[in-house]
C-alpha cells in the first residue's frame, strides 16, 4: 500500500511544473511514460508519450493500463530533456468519457503553421458502437496550449494514431484495431479524405498495433509491434507507396528479455542520425503496465534493411562531465563483482546505484564530455560499510587514473570530493573500479 500511494503522489506531482530530465535509458525518470512519438520541430526534438499512472479503486481499472493526460518533453541535444507539463487531459476533451483513464498512444505533426496532436480515448457517446475513437487537438506551438476538437475523427475506430506527410504534401493517418489501417487526410488534418484501407499484407496471427510509418530514400517503412509469441516485438514492412502493398521484412527489436508485454515506438532522424524511441518497464519491473521511454541509435544496411536494434541502458547523446553521471546506466559491466540495484525499492523514481564487490568489479560509462577548460575536482556520491577506495580511469582498465576517491566507513550516503590527479580534455569513457577488496555502492560521479 505504501508503494501504491507513493507512486500515485509522484506521478501527480510530475505534472505540476516544467522539469529537467537526463538522457540515459530511461530518459524520463520523473514519471511513467510509454508509446513515445518523437518529432523534430525547428532545432529541438519533441517527444509525445502516453503517461502511465497506477490505477487505484475508483481511478481506472486496477491491474491494467491507466492514463489520464499527456505531457510533452523536448531536447536540443538528446541529453537534457525538459518536461513542458500537461498538454491534454481526459476531462477537458468534449467527446471523451469522463474518468475513463484511456488516453493511449498519441502522435503530433506540424502542418501549415499549426501543430496537430492525435490521441485515442473512450468516447462518452456509444450510440455508434463501443470501442476507442481518435481525436485531434490543435495548437500554435509544439508545447501548446492545445485545443481539442469537439468530436473525434469521423470514420475512424481504434487506437495508436500515426500521421505521415509525404513529400507531395499528402497526409495519411494510420491506426490499429485488430488490423492496421491507413487513409488519406484532408488538408484540414481533421477529416479523412479516403475510405480506410486495411493493410492486409502483415502477419495475420497475433496482435498487431502501434503503426509508425516513415520514408527513406523512396522506401516507405511501416513499423509496428507484433505478438508473434507471448510478448510484443517490433517488426517492419516496406512498400513503394504510403498505403502499400507492403512486404514484411523482419524484426527491428526483439521481445523484452524481462517479459514486458508491450513495446511501442517511433523512428526519427536527428542531424543525419536515425533513432528508435521505444519503451520498457525499467522503473516498474514487477508491473509492466507502468513503463518508461528509451532511445537507442538505429541504422540501415546498404540495401535499405533496418539493422536490428539491441536495447542499451546508456542510450544516446553526450553527458557533460559536470553533470551527475549515473554509472548504473552503463555501457559495459563486469561479468562478476558488479551489479545494479534500486536506491529505494519503495520509490523507484530515485533511480539506481552501482554495487561494486571486490577488485574484479568494474563499470564503464561511455560518452562523457570533459570539454576544454581544465577541471580540478571529482565528486562521488557513495557508501561503504567498511570504507573503500574507488578509482576512476579514462577509457579502459589500463587508462590513466584521473581520480582516486576514498569513501568513508559507514552506512550513510556521502558526496566525497577529491582533487583530480590528471585532466584530459575532450570526450572519454569512464572506467570505475575498486582499489582493494572492500565493497562500495555508487550513486553518481561528477567533475568540476
Amino acid at each position: 500500500m505504501r508503494t501504491l500511494k507513493l507512486y500515485g503522489l509522484l506521478a501527480a506531482f510530475a505534472g505540476l511544473a516544467v522539469q529537467p530530465a537526463r538522457a540515459q535509458n530511461p530518459f524520463i525518470t520523473s514519471q511513467f511514460t510509454a508509446d513515445p512519438t518523437a518529432r523534430v520541430f525547428g532545432d529541438r526534438v519533441y517527444v509525445y508519450p502516453s503517461h502511465d499512472i497506477l490505477a487505484r479503486p475508483g481511478k481506472g481499472r486496477v491491474g491494467w493500463f491507466c492514463m489520464e493526460d499527456y505531457h510533452v518533453f523536448s531536447s536540443a541535444n538528446l541529453t537534457d530533456w525538459t518536461d513542458h507539463g500537461v498538454i491534454v487531459t481526459q476531462n477537458k476533451v468534449p467527446w471523451v468519457k469522463p474518468d475513463s483513464y484511456s488516453m493511449w498512444a498519441p502522435d503530433c505533426v506540424l502542418r501549415n503553421g499549426k501543430y496537430y496532436f492525435y490521441f485515442p480515448s473512450t468516447p462518452r457517446d456509444t450510440t455508434q458502437g463501443k470501442g476507442f475513437r481518435i481525436g485531434v487537438a490543435v495548437a500554435d506551438k509544439p508545447t501548446g496550449p492545445f485545443v481539442p476538437q469537439p468530436a473525434p475523427i469521423a470514420g475512424v475506430r481504434g487506437i495508436d494514431p500515426n500521421v505521415f506527410i509525404d513529400k507531395d504534401g499528402q497526409a495519411y493517418l494510420y491506426w490499429s484495431q485488430g488490423n492496421i489501417y491507413g487513409a488519406k487526410l484532408k488538408d484540414n488534418m481533421l477529416e479523412l479524405a479516403s475510405e480506410p484501407k486495411t493493410l492486409g499484407e502483415l502477419p495475420t496471427k497475433g496482435l498487431k498495433e502501434g503503426p509508425y510509418l516513415f520514408e527513406r530514400k523512396g522506401i516507405y517503412y511501416l513499423t509496428y509491434p507484433h505478438v508473434a509469441n507471448k510478448t510484443e516485438r517490433l517488426e517492419y514492412a516496406t512498400s513503394t507507396s504510403p498505403l502499400g502493398p507492403f512486404t514484411v521484412k523482419g524484426v527491428l527489436m526483439d521481445e523484452s528479455p524481462t517479459g514486458c508485454w508491450t513495446n511501442h515506438h517511433s523512428i526519427t532522424q536527428v542531424k543525419n542520425q536515425w533513432y528508435l524511441f521505444y519503451h520498457h518497464n525499467d522503473l516498474s519491473p514487477k508491473f509492466d503496465k507502468n513503463r518508461s521511454v528509451r532511445i537507442d541509435s538505429l541504422s540501415f544496411t546498404a540495401d535499405g534493411a533496418i539493422n536490428k536494434v539491441t536495447p542499451t541502458l546508456r542510450g544516446v547523446g553526450l553527458t557533460s562531465a559536470k553533470q551527475k553521471i549515473q554509472l548504473d546506466r552503463y555501457s559495459r559491466l563486469s561479468p562478476s563483482g558488479a551489479a545494479i540495484a534500486f536506491l529505494d525499492t519503495a520509490n523507484t523514481f530515485q533511480g539506481w546505484k552501482t554495487v561494486l564487490t571486490g577488485p574484479g568489479g568494474w563499470v564503464q560509462y561511455n560518452g562523457v564530455d570533459f570539454g576544454s577548460q581544465k577541471l580540478r575536482t571529482a565528486t562521488l556520491r557513495g557508501t561503504s560499510a567498511a570504507g573503500a577506495t574507488v578509482q576512476i580511469r579514462l577509457d579502459h582498465a589500463n587508462g590513466p587514473i584521473v581520480a582516486q576517491v576514498s569513501v568513508p566507513k559507514g552506512s550513510a550516503w556521502q558526496a566525497v570530493k577529491t582533487p583530480l590527479l590528471a585532466f584530459r580534455p575532450g570526450q572519454h569513457a569512464l572506467y570505475v573500479s575498486l582499489k582493494g577488496g572492500a565493497n562500495a555502492e555508487i550513486d553518481w560521479v561528477s567533475f568540476e
